[in-house]
């Protein structure tokens, strides 16, 4: 280590149940700065899942806005997503609107759901301003391949309604009423599965049954995506009817895809891009990355092992480190020169998660990190000197 370390970047995953990814940094941070006087950033970090708004808006400095839209079953739920209005960004998940969780188990069927209600988030956000959208997808409850959404963008669906279950009986589509402002919108929407849209892989056989899809569902819905599928190739012109992550959220990929032209992307590449993390990698010495629990998982598009693999390959002779709740079996790939379990001493789950405890474990475990940095730059500047 013969070069002076001046720059640290942390952007740590949130520890589930117990610190945000925000907490998580400033605790990091806190420990940094009781040793060293080096320049410190934070950036939050998230996969595209659960958090991932609250990340970015946080990061951006956007505000969260909580307004009534469809759920589900047809009903009303309150649903927040983000804004940043200097950027005109908006940051939604859809599983806020159209998440398995707001559907009751014993009221799960792909048949009776709609993404109507994400469809609504885009539309207010647009009113307020907003042309470029930042999406997660995960968690749905719907397998009705964006019908809801569109219908509640303008699109007609002739002889269809807004559930799943009305794929059988479209016939033809009509933009005629589309919101004109969808022309100037782009969409990144974070998707990490590669399903397509049907088939043994596509949405109804691979997570139509987890929504409460019968066997006999599953092969109904499928026919009648396909035939959707076609229909909606034929009317927009596709050049390709179905890609790999078309059949995520049950065919939202899709229609993202195909009908708003938006562009299906790994979760943690989104993330990284939409917070401009790319600059400060650059320039940065050191990354200090992390999350609840590194292990052979951490290199198939987690966020830490995204941001370090980003940082490699922006800036070769960073060193990239991981900090985890527990660390087991990470893979050279994973893009981290070092990996350090933050756990101080013996404790139960219970104790660790605590809130209060996990953050001096942080703050504590990244000091001695740094003062091992320090201390290895003091022996490369004598060895240098007597040299």
């Amino acid at each position: 280590m013969s070069r002076q370390i001046r720059r640290i970047i942390v952007a740590i995953d949130s520890l589930k149940g117990s610190l945000t990814s925000l907490e998580a940094g400033a605790a990091a941070k806190r420990g940094i700065e009781s040793v060293s006087n080096h320049q410190v950033k934070v950036y939050p970090l998230a996969d595209g899942g659960e958090g991932t708004c609250k990340a970015i808006i946080a990061g951006l400095g956007g505000v969260l806005k909580s307004v009534e839209v469809t759920n589900p079953l047809g009903g009303k739920v309150a649903a927040q997503f983000g804004e940043v209005l200097d950027k005109r960004l908006a940051v939604i998940e859809m599983a806020n609107a159209a998440g398995l969780p707001l559907v009751p188990e014993d009221k799960r069927n792909p048949l009776n759901t709609t993404t109507y209600g994400v469809g609504e988030l885009i539309k207010i956000a647009i009113d307020d301003g907003c042309r470029d959208f930042v999406i997660g997808i995960g968690g749905s409850a719907t397998n009705d391949c964006g019908l809801g959404m569109l219908t509640a963008l303008g699109y007609k669906f002739i002889g269809g309604g807004i559930y799943g279950r009305d794929l059988e009986t479209v016939t033809a589509i009509d933009d005629s009423n589309v919101l004109p402002e969808l022309k100037d919108c782009s969409f990144r929407i974070a998707c990490d599965v590669t399903n397509p849209l049907t088939g043994a892989n596509g949405c109804s056989a691979v997570y139509a049954p987890q929504k409460g899809a019968t066997p006999e569902i599953v092969q109904q819905m499928d026919a009648w995506i396909k035939n959707f599928g076609s229909l909606s190739a034929a009317f927009l012109k596709l050049n390709e009817q179905s890609v790999p992550g078309d059949g995520a959220a049950g065919g939202l990929g899709f229609a993202f895809r195909s009908y708003l032209r938006g562009k299906l992307l790994p979760g943690v590449d989104l993330v990284l891009d939409a917070l401009n993390i790319a600059e400060d990698l650059k320039s940065a010495d050191v990354l200090i990355t992390g999350e609840g629990r590194l292990d052979y998982q951490t290199a198939q598009g987690k966020a830490p092992s995204g941001v370090a693999k980003l940082a490699k390959k922006l800036n070769p002779n960073i060193i990239t480190i991981g900090l985890g709740g527990s660390v087991a079996d990470i893979s050279d790939d994973a893009g981290l020169d070092a990996t350090f379990a933050i756990l101080r001493s013996p404790m139960t789950l219970a104790e660790a998660m605590n809130k209060d405890v996990a953050q001096k474990n942080i703050s504590e475990t990244t000091a001695q990190i740094v003062k091992l940095i320090i201390r290895s730059q003091r022996h490369c500047k004598e060895d240098a000197l007597n040299d």
